[in-house]
């Protein structure tokens, strides 16, 4: 899949669509990132001399960050100097001609060069700016550093994931941030849906510490009604079971989940103790995990007498929920994600081809695609500025005087 930066399918749902991707490091790129997947015009501005810190996360290849290919596909990239008076000018020309602008510096920051929503809906009344920070906009924590791994400590998320005895366990990866980042896309095309009612822009005020909150589920309400607090259960939950990772005689590891009665009689069936549906606690899904030692007995030793073929044969011949536990090169080589062509291949100038995720979901009728990975440090800022009508010698004196 390849495309020229600046162009995108006629047939794309967020054709047309204007977007300024200002943030950094995670959930303000990836937020722009998701419409760009669906044809919004994504225009990356970076600072001249401090790129997107994730062109240099992670694992590289012959000097190029891998990390920013996925970040940065379907954007064009350019170099400003906001916090100078010819970059907050350029911006401003740009913020002009947009729909969106997301952003993720410290509250105040965009205030102080100028460049606050009085300034940006001044010059564009229908634009609409997403703020994405650790804790929001107001209150006593807004202006501290905050990152993804601070939302998953502070959320509870952290506090219910491990082992009972082991410490409070972290993702290894940017779950808080990622979830803020579909979030954000959710609320600027919300936030564009009224516009088209009022014709008026507006401030999405998006706080990571919040999404993630929202998919742990109903935990304040159940401290709120009953003063309950979910403890770590490893791989158990305290709402159903069978539940849990299990290994089988060839030394895989396998998930088997119950969360319906019908599947948990099922494998009870299959493992060979129906004996056990009989028992008045497994009726119900918090029967079951007050006896998740019993059930995990009798599933985990009937799993660890048969291979991981065997196991997966016989459970879907059962109707009953299992899944290998992958790791990268177990999704890289299954059958269903090559059907469905999740890990997709993209052509790249300076990689060759490279195979990442594709978009999110397919639509039957104006499907997104991946036209470009991400692109060089700047690499548009010429084009994308001759575009706004500046001419050459405009530009120069822009680089000159370290805007650009």
């Amino acid at each position: 899949m390849t495309g020229t930066p600046g162009t995108a399918a006629p047939a794309a749902p967020l054709a047309g669509l204007r977007v300024l991707d200002l943030a950094t490091l995670f959930a303000g790129p990836l937020a722009a990132t998701l419409l760009g997947d669906f044809g919004a015009e994504v225009v990356k501005v970076e600072h001249p001399h401090r790129p997107d810190p994730s062109r240099g996360h992670g694992p590289a290849k012959d000097g190029v960050g891998l990390w920013w290919k996925l970040l940065g596909r379907n954007k064009r990239t350019v170099t400003l100097d906001l916090s100078t008076p010819g970059g907050r000018d350029v911006l401003l020309r740009l913020a002009a001609g947009a729909d969106v602008v997301v952003e993720n510096f410290r509250p105040g920051t965009l205030e102080k060069w100028g460049l606050g929503w009085d300034e940006l809906s001044g010059v564009n009344p229908g634009l609409v700016l997403a703020r994405v920070t650790g804790f929001g906009q107001f209150g006593p924590y807004a202006r501290r550093p905050g990152f993804g791994t601070l939302a998953e400590a502070m959320s509870g998320f952290a506090a219910i994931t491990g082992e009972p005895a082991g410490p409070p366990t972290l993702p290894p990866f940017g779950l808080a941030d990622s979830i803020a980042a579909l979030t954000t896309a959710y609320a600027v095309m919300t936030a564009l849906a009224a516009r088209t009612r009022t014709g008026r822009g507006q401030v999405v005020d998006l706080a990571i510490i919040e999404p993630i909150l929202t998919v742990l589920g109903p935990h304040p309400l159940w401290y709120d009604q009953l003063g309950y607090v979910q403890p770590r259960t490893g791989n158990r939950s305290t709402n159903n079971a069978p539940r849990n990772t299990y290994r089988t005689a060839d030394g895989r590891w396998l998930a088997v989940s119950t969360s319906a009665q019908s599947v948990a009689e099922r494998v009870m069936h299959l493992v060979g103790r129906p004996d056990l549906i009989a028992e008045p606690w497994f009726a119900t899904g918090t029967g079951r995990a007050q006896h998740a030692d019993e059930l995990d007995e009798a599933v985990g030793g009937w799993i660890a007498r048969h291979k991981s073929d065997e196991v997966v044969t016989a459970f879907e011949e059962a109707q009953a929920a299992v899944a290998p536990v992958y790791d990268v090169r177990d999704v890289m080589a299954d059958p269903q994600f090559a059907a469905l062509d999740t890990v997709t291949e993209v052509q790249d100038p300076e990689l060759g081809p490279i195979r990442m995720q594709n978009v999110l979901f397919r639509l039957s009728e104006t499907p997104g695609g991946i036209r470009w990975a991400g692109r060089p440090h700047g690499a548009d800022t010429d084009a994308v500025l001759a575009e706004l009508g500046l001419s050459a010698p405009e530009i120069a004196a822009l680089r000159e005087a370290g805007s650009l």
